[in-house]
């Protein structure tokens, strides 16, 4: 489980690192962060849809994004067929979970931008050693 103090205090030390790169430095790894860094709010809207998922796969995570649809579905397959109690039970527990997520996307997008901001540190700093 995430704890929101932890991660703000990583984004802080990224945000430090960054400020001590060189200008040029600074900039290459504001290029790259440009195109890969999450917006919460984005993972927010996604989540809100209940087909569950969207989320899962704007963030990379394809497999948690599959296995989160084919329950959904699984749940909507077994209402259909009969199984009402089992359909139930997978729909609810599938909303619970994004709700759960819903109320966390901030601090679970800034993890993941944390960890997009140390591996474009690391190679900012790689290309840069290479350089000299």
């Amino acid at each position: 489980m995430l704890n929101k103090n932890v991660v703000k205090e990583q984004q802080e030390q990224i945000r430090r690192q960054v400020r001590e790169f060189a200008d040029e430095d600074r900039a290459t790894y504001y290029k790259l962060a440009e195109k890969q860094i999450k917006d919460p709010d984005t993972y927010a809207t996604l989540n809100y849809i209940f087909i569950a998922g969207l989320h899962h796969f704007y963030l990379g995570k394809w497999q948690l994004g599959l296995m989160n649809i084919s329950v959904f579905w699984g749940g909507v397959a077994c209402f259909f067929l009969g199984f009402i109690e089992i359909a139930i039970a997978l729909i609810i527990g599938i909303v619970v979970f994004e709700v759960y997520e819903l109320l966390r996307s901030d601090i679970i997008v800034t993890n993941h931008n944390n960890e997009i901001g140390q591996a474009l540190i690391n190679q900012v700093v790689n290309n840069s050693n290479q350089s000299l």
